[in-house]
């Protein structure tokens, strides 16, 4: 099960009153990780809080799984009480899910480390192409985030990460109030911290009672550590925005950079 995206294939087959998904994986890396994310949410989520896989086929990178009750949560009209509701359960649910992951090999750690300079790289390129647009608080920030990454990263555990911790791949059911997750095919080991990013740059940004609400049912607060590399691994994006905006010519990604870096520099002073 999966949110419609032009590298995945997604159909939903029925068969009298039974439904299925079927899921064609892009990579073997994003199937070999969905298989086993899949093995993972089984042992710790219940059957209404994630789908559950039905049959494999490595061949041809296909999966077929349950249906999950309930509508993404992406664009879906919640009034404020049951947004907040929904953002609570989505922090107890990553939770459960983060803690009851193994601390990870030394494969996983190389792989995080790996990927931690190439972020760092990124906002270091991304900071000689933007530089003129951001002011010099800005700049510092996304010098930092070029920087400071990897050794942030270093020094913080590893767990079992969805990947990919967005609305979109958030199921709410109304009618029986559980909060749902699909979509395991970034499923792998790294800071847990990076399971906050997108919701730290699309959502809290303008919505800090979300933030709040999603902690709460988070159960704990962040480290100092992990603040800083939550802030400035949200720097890289907002930066990374804003470079793809000016280079497309697309005012959203411009507009959506420049918000990201503003609310970066207002919640860490």
């Amino acid at each position: 099960m999966s949110w419609p995206r032009g590298s995945s294939r997604v159909w939903c087959v029925t068969a009298g009153p039974t439904a299925a998904f079927v899921k064609l994986s892009p990579t073997e890396t994003d199937y070999d990780r969905e298989v086993v994310g899949y093995a993972y949410a089984a042992r710790i989520l219940a059957c209404q809080e994630a789908p559950r896989l039905l049959a494999t086929d490595p061949y041809l990178k296909a999966i077929m799984s349950s249906p999950l009750p309930g509508e993404v949560v992406r664009g879906l009209p919640l009034e404020k009480e049951v947004e907040l509701r929904v953002h609570g359960l989505a922090g107890r649910l990553l939770r459960r899910w983060h803690d009851q992951s193994d601390p990870g090999t030394e494969q996983d750690r190389q792989a995080v480390r790996a990927g931690m300079r190439e972020q760092a790289r990124e906002a270091a390129a991304c900071l000689e192409s933007t530089a003129e647009r951001l002011n010099a608080e800005q700049r510092a920030l996304v010098e930092a985030a070029s920087r400071e990454l990897p050794e942030l990263a270093e020094q913080l555990p590893l767990v079992y990460q969805h990947g990919d911790y967005s609305t979109r791949n958030w199921m709410w059911d109304a009618e029986s109030g559980h909060h749902g997750l699909i979509d395991f095919g970034m499923a792998h080991h790294g800071n847990a911290v990076e399971d906050f990013v997108w919701l730290c740059g699309a959502v809290w940004a303008t919505r800090p009672d979300l933030k709040a609400a999603y902690f709460t049912g988070y159960g704990r607060p962040l480290s100092d550590t992990e603040e800083r590399l939550l802030r400035l691994l949200t720097t890289r994006l907002g930066v990374s925005y804003l470079n793809s905006g000016l280079v497309k010519e697309r005012v959203d990604l411009v507009e959506r950079g420049h918000l990201i870096l503003d609310r970066m520099m207002q919640e860490y002073p």
